[in-house]
């Protein structure tokens, strides 16, 4: 059997197709039909990435998703007919690994849910107080970066924003919390701070900064420490 999913979807035909095609490519499926259900199976089944709409009967998805971040790092890929931006942001902000609106191609669901798999599986290892990432040896207890072996000097803000990401690998973290986080509260919409703190970033740590291979940009959503 392959990975665990779980599916939360109040429309009971689609929950139904999505299990059946699932199941087709070797997935091990678990259905919910409202947020309750979710957090109870979430669980009890502990599944390895949880497909979740917004639009449930008893609650917010994004209550659910709350609820989930309260104990679990779990994957989760948010599927929703909404599309206004401010929902993405909200939803990726409580820890959504991703976002996919309706109406949407079988294959491209396939794809997202198996690379959330993967980043949960490499979040999920031993806990190691040094990220590497391509060239890049980012070592968290010691706070200091290394690319080829050379070490690189950053500024406090720049280390802030970089550790940030170092302990979100593979997930996007949206430009509010950087802001928030490495800037403090109240800072959420300066997002020209960010502009120039991911140019030096790139500067210092990619070989071509013009073509960024580990610090992504997501326009209007944030930022990405791909491995």
């Amino acid at each position: 059997m392959g990975s665990k999913v779980l599916v939360v979807d109040d429309e009971p035909a689609l929950a139904r197709a999505l299990a059946v095609n699932l199941r087709a490519h070797g997935w091990e499926v678990v259905t919910a039909s409202d947020g309750r259900g979710a957090l109870e199976a979430a669980a009890a089944t502990h599944p390895d990435v949880v497909l979740l709409d917004l639009g449930l009967p008893d609650m917010d998805g994004t209550e659910v998703l709350a609820g989930l971040r309260g104990w679990t790092s779990v994957p989760v890929v948010v599927l929703s007919a909404r599309q206004d931006g401010d929902d993405k942001v909200a939803a990726l902000d409580l820890g959504a690994d991703d976002y996919v609106t309706k109406p949407f191609a079988m294959n491209e669901l396939l794809a997202r849910l198996r690379a959330a798999v993967r980043r949960g599986a490499a979040a999920s290892a031993p806990s190691d107080p040094v990220v590497e990432v391509g060239d890049l040896r980012i070592d968290l207890a010691r706070k200091k970066v290394a690319r080829a072996g050379a070490d690189v000097r950053l500024t406090p803000t720049e280390w802030g924003f970089l550790e940030l990401l170092a302990r979100h690998v593979g997930r996007l973290v949206t430009r509010e919390q950087v802001l928030r986080e490495v800037w403090g509260p109240g800072y959420e919409h300066e997002t020209h701070y960010l502009r120039v703190y991911a140019a030096q970033l790139r500067s210092k740590l990619e070989a071509d900064p013009a073509r960024p291979r580990h610090l992504v940009t997501t326009s209007g959503l944030g930022y990405t420490l791909e491995p």
